[in-house]
């Protein structure tokens, strides 16, 4: 029987931590801009939906999963594309 080793991903990890720091500290100067409210808005749900796909891709390792694996993973996504299509669609009514 062979051993496995184990690679580390603490300095990927610090990084993604850096990264998503960042993007924190913009989610937080974001309101204060003079920017209209759409721009805020869209610009936090943007930050947001970025800051969960890096937690899931990383954190959750689906980088390392199969490619099914990966597409079962974006299926919820569907959902949330027709809600946004449902919301625009009564906005411009």
């Amino acid at each position: 029987m062979s051993a496995v080793s184990h690679k580390s991903h603490r300095g990927e990890y610090y990084k993604v931590f850096a990264v998503l720091t960042v993007l924190t500290i913009v989610e937080l100067l974001i309101p204060d801009m003079k920017i209209s409210y759409f721009s805020k808005a869209s610009s936090l749900t943007f930050l947001a939906v970025g800051k969960a796909a890096i937690v899931g891709y990383f954190y959750m390792h689906l980088k390392e999963e199969t490619r099914w694996m990966k597409f079962v993973a974006l299926i919820p996504l569907s959902a949330v594309a027709y809600a946004v299509f449902l919301i625009l669609e009564s906005l411009y009514r």
